[in-house]
Parts: structure tokens; C-alpha cells; sequence
């Protein structure tokens, strides 16, 4: 989970200036929703927060009017919230068809040998029913769920059951920690599937330099520049100058590209909005965006529609770097 940042804006004669308030929702829905109270009375936004358990804060931000843009929505709960938005258009009753699709076409037998595996906790579990029903509208035919407990010492279980079902296909809801501790398990149990791919969670060196050789051929799915190509982006290389000036040595993340864009857009409504920026006008705004992009930082968002994103790219790691498979592919998404 990510903190959340409230800002505050002081009127001035030409020019406001922010000041940061930061919360953390602590990985709560508790504390999420005790985070939104605070920066209802404290700051006129938030902005980029990030949590799988996003729930909690959604009833506070909509009673006080908070305009809330995030980096992500993952809650049924949040996307009902009439001030909550998202820099990556978000709705867990629907998903991208790319991670299917892409894979469904080049290979039409790993319809019969899918494999879903999630946490099963917070908005893991609701994507991953969710997914479960735009794989089986758009062919899947034999789907195992396999449930992981944040508990769980062992996904030896977990590994036989899939292996056991004849499984092809893996995809994986969770972060990158539990990714590798699967991937091992598998390596170790000599499980080794056609597809094992997940969101951009796992585009992080932290799992690259954790996983090793077991994560060979992993596949993700991403609606952003891969940051191999940040050179032809003037927003990515803003934000990865600015991460080392504020985090020096700090890496570039999926949850980074979409704060700093979450902030853009917020920027961006707010010196558009001038002098008749308050509350209610910026939610208003928000509403109308519809192509958001952060100059090109990312595939096209539809932020007021709170749905997902239509195009998504290919990336696989092989020998611990990632390689780019083409560009966009705008395969649409599907409801649940």
C-alpha cells in the first residue's frame, strides 16, 4: 500500500502553492478510512494513493466532497464513490482483455488449462472474480482458482493442484514477493506452464533480483512505457529525474508512474481551472477526462469513466531483463 497525500492549496493574489499532508492506510481498510476522515477536514485533495484495501476511505472521501485522485481504484467500493478517481482508469467490475487475448491467440489450447491464482484478500479477490469471468466470456473453458492466504508458509498445495489439473496457463493477483515465492515453488516442483504472466506489479527490480532463474520467461502485461524507453519521453524522464532528486538511487515503479501522473493530472485541472478551482469544480473536471495519457507516459486512461484502460503491452523477462514484445495492443475490456 502507498500513503496518501493531501494537498492543500492557499489562495493567492496570482499563484497557490501546495503543501503535502501525508496519511498511510497501512495496508487497512480501517486505517484507510481513518486517513480520508483526517484529510477531509485537513486538505482540499488527495492524490496518488495506492491500496489494495481501498475500501475503507471511499464513504469519507464522497461525504465531505474530497476530490481523490489516485494512482489506482481497486475496490468496488472506491469505484462507487462519486469524488474518487484514478490516473489508471479503474473499475474492478470490469477487466482488460489483453492478458488473454494476447496469449488465446497465438495459442488456443491454453483456453482448456487456465489457472487463476490470487491473495485472497482485498481487491485481489474481487480482480480475480472478476477476471474469472471476462476469461470464461472470452473462451476459457477449464479454469482453476487458486486462493493463497497471506498466511501460507508452504504454495507447495497450491503448485500440485495446478500441475495435477494439467495446467498452461498462470496468471497471478498479488505482489511480487508472494510472486516469487510461487514461481520457486514451482521451479522446485519441476511445474513449469506455457504462460505465466501478471500486472505490472512485478515490473520492479526487487522481484527481478529476487525471483532468479525461476522467473525466466515470466511475462507481464502493461499500460505504460517500459522504462527502457524513457529516453523518447520527456514526462518519463522528468519523473525519473525527479525520483533521484528526492529518492536518490530509488528505481522507477508501476505505482511510481501512476502517482507521479495522478499529480500531473491534478496539476494540469487545477491551472485550467484557475480562479474557479474548488472542490466541486475539480470533480466536475475530472469527470470530462477521458484520453489522459500524462504526455505520453502511459496508454490512454479514461479517468472520468472509471474504466480500464483498452491498451495494453507484452514485456517478458529473459536472463533478468525485460524485453519489449511490440507496442500497444488495444484489445478493449469486458464486465464481469
Amino acid at each position: 500500500d502507498r500513503d496518501v497525500t493531501g494537498v492543500q492549496t492557499c489562495a493567492l493574489p496570482i499563484w497557490r502553492k501546495l503543501a503535502l499532508v501525508t496519511e498511510d492506510s497501512r495496508t487497512d481498510a480501517g486505517a484507510d478510512q481513518v486517513a480520508y476522515t483526517s484529510l477531509c477536514s485537513s486538505s482540499f485533495a488527495a492524490v496518488g494513493s495506492m491500496s489494495a484495501f481501498d475500501s475503507g476511505g471511499a464513504a469519507a472521501a464522497q461525504s465531505c466532497g474530497l476530490p481523490d485522485i489516485r494512482t489506482a481504484i481497486t475496490t468496488d467500493e472506491r469505484a462507487a464513490c462519486t469524488t474518487c478517481f484514478a490516473a489508471q482508469g479503474s473499475n474492478a467490475a470490469y477487466y482488460e482483455n489483453a492478458p488473454f487475448t494476447y496469449f488465446f491467440q497465438k495459442n488456443p489450447s491454453l483456453k482448456a488449462h487456465v489457472a487463476i491464482a490470487y491473495l485472497n484478500a482485498g481487491g485481489a479477490y474481487e480482480n480475480a472474480m472478476t477476471m474469472k469471468s471476462v476469461a470464461t466470456k472470452l473462451g476459457a473453458t477449464n479454469i482453476n482458482m487458486e486462493a493463497f492466504s497471506v498466511s501460507d508458509l508452504s504454495y507447495t498445495s497450491y503448485v500440485q493442484a495446478m500441475q495435477n489439473a494439467g495446467v498452461k496457463y498462470v496468471i497471478f493477483i498479488g505482489p511480487y514477493q508472494d510472486t516469487v515465492k510461487l514461481q520457486q515453488t514451482m521451479a522446485q516442483s519441476g511445474f513449469k506452464p506455457t504462460v505465466f504472466v501478471q500486472d505490472p506489479t512485478i515490473y520492479d527490480p526487487g522481484y527481478v533480483s529476487s525471483v532468479g532463474s525461476a522467473g525466466n520467461g515470466t511475462y507481464v502485461y502493461m499500460n505504460f512505457l517500459p522504462f527502457s524507453l524513457a529516453s523518447t519521453n520527456t514526462e518519463m524522464r522528468t519523473y525519473e529525474t525527479w525520483l533521484q532528486q528526492v529518492a536518490p538511487g530509488a528505481s522507477p515503479t508501476f505505482y511510481g508512474v501512476f502517482a507521479w501522473s495522478a499529480a500531473e493530472l491534478f496539476v494540469q485541472e487545477a491551472i485550467r481551472l484557475g480562479g474557479k478551482l474548488n472542490r466541486a469544480t475539480l470533480v466536475n473536471a475530472l469527470r470530462g477526462v477521458n484520453n489522459w495519457t500524462a504526455n505520453g507516459m502511459t496508454a490512454p486512461q479514461n479517468v472520468g469513466g472509471k474504466i480500464n484502460g483498452s491498451c495494453w503491452r507484452i514485456i517478458q523477462l529473459e536472463n533478468g531483463n525485460w524485453n519489449t514484445l511490440g507496442g500497444y495492443q488495444c484489445d478493449g475490456v469486458t464486465h464481469k
